[in-house]
């Protein structure tokens, strides 16, 4: 009965988030537009997950959601850059500017960001750390508001508050890994191809890219994800 006392006191994480002043601020200015796309698009707000896919070369941020019972995820919303840093291609070292490209997971939940509320993402993660820079790849990469950028997706304040706020709602239901996949372009047959002339890019990133095509398409066919592991090569595989 102690143990299940304690547990009922213990406050949640959107009750944690919510003495924070912006997010409260977040809730009052976002929350109703946050429930007002999960409403236009037939979707329910208890126990859902969420999925954040962004796209470079568009400058597009989108969110999937899931509900608890359904078996695929469905477009909830999009988001435009406001800001962008370096060119397409993988983030391989401190201060190349680059947005990174891989597959994340939200991994930090910031209340007090120079960039009014901002989300981490998992960069270095365990293929970057074997293809990039082995002393500095670089960190401290986020989703955040404002309009300005070296190496992180902004989004505006307007936006970073209903993306926070959803994420808030997410991890409270439960979820406790939000994926991130960060791709140069929607990677449709031959686009890896077309990319790899414009850019002028070399072997290694038109293999990067064919990789991620493969995670791309995997979703982009079924709507579900599957999970990505990395090889000692630094390569994704399913």
């Amino acid at each position: 009965m102690l143990i299940l006392m304690l547990i009922l006191q213990q406050e949640s994480f959107k009750q944690t988030q919510l003495k924070e002043a912006r997010v409260k601020i977040a809730y009052q200015h976002a929350e109703d537009s946050v429930k007002k796309h999960f409403a236009e698009n037939h979707l329910s707000m208890d126990n859902f997950q969420m999925f954040i896919r962004a796209f470079k070369k568009e400058a597009v941020l989108e969110v999937w959601v899931k509900e608890k019972n359904a078996g695929t995820f469905a477009l909830l919303h999009t988001y435009d850059f406001c800001a962008t840093s370096g060119v397409l291609g993988p983030k391989r070292k401190q201060g190349d500017l680059q947005i990174p490209e891989g597959v994340y997971q939200i991994n930090h939940f910031n209340p007090v960001s120079n960039f009014y509320l901002s989300l981490g993402i998992s960069y270095p993660n365990a293929s970057d750390l074997i293809l990039s820079d082995k002393k500095k790849p670089g960190n401290a990469i986020y989703i955040h508001g404002g309009c300005a950028t070296i190496g992180c997706i902004s989004i505006t304040d307007e936006g970073i508050k209903e993306l926070y706020v959803t994420a808030v709602e997410a991890k409270n239901n439960g979820q406790q890994k939000i994926p991130v996949h960060i791709f140069p372009s929607h990677l449709e047959p031959g686009v890896v191809e077309k990319l790899v002339n414009e850019q002028q890019a070399d072997a290694k990133a038109a293999a990067f890219w064919k990789n991620l095509e493969g995670i791309y398409r995997d979703f982009q066919s079924s709507k579900k994800l599957r999970p990505v592991r990395v090889n000692s090569s630094g390569v994704y595989y399913f």
